[in-house]
């Protein structure tokens, strides 16, 4: 079997965050544009790989002020860097059903290997006749690693933002056109 070209549904996937917030509570959002693809060999998933590219100025906290914040050169500089990549260097079979995909995420023209810990949910038909799979994927980053240092002090002690941003993937892809009927 071949390598199968599944498309990133962006109206049923979700690539979202998490960080703290004053050391006691989570904020939690999400980029609203993305596009990107799964080449999944599933005979030999070592030559599978994963490419996605997110613009940054769609990110959604739900707080406008924040978002806009988020959008300063304090944070992603969506100006100057309009996009974030990520590009996988290996797959490979992880604990159980799940995958380990390496690869380089790039933010604000920095680039630093990530894992992401992934799985196939499974494959199926929907009612026009379109393949689609579902994959889910988890990471943390330190954000100081793609120089997001922005920060405040607080009175209290610790910081208003954490260092370590939860990241969590859900994907439903779409077969590749010319795969269809294969």
């Amino acid at each position: 079997m071949a390598t199968t070209t599944w498309n990133i549904d962006t109206t049923h996937s979700g690539i979202h965050f998490s960080v703290r917030h004053m050391v006691i509570a989570k904020v939690r959002g999400s980029f609203r544009k993305y596009s990107g693809a799964v080449s999944l060999d599933e005979q030999d998933v070592t030559k599978s790989s994963v490419a996605v590219t997110i613009e940054t100025g769609s990110i959604d906290t739900g707080v406008e002020q924040r978002d806009n914040h988020l959008r300063s050169p304090d944070f992603f500089d969506v100006e100057k860097f309009p996009s974030i990549s990520f590009k996988s260097t290996k797959v490979e079979k992880g604990s159980g059903d799940g995958l380990k995909v390496t690869g380089n995420l790039t933010i604000r023209d920095i680039t630093r290997e990530v894992v992401l810990d992934a799985e196939q949910l499974g494959v199926g038909k929907d009612p026009w006749g379109n393949v689609k799979a579902a994959f889910e994927a988890k990471t943390s980053v330190d954000r100081r690693d793609f120089g997001l240092t922005w920060n405040q002090a607080l009175e209290t002690g610790g910081v208003l933002v954490g260092e370590k941003i939860e990241i969590a993937i859900e994907v439903q892809a779409v077969k590749a056109q010319s795969e269809q009927a294969a």
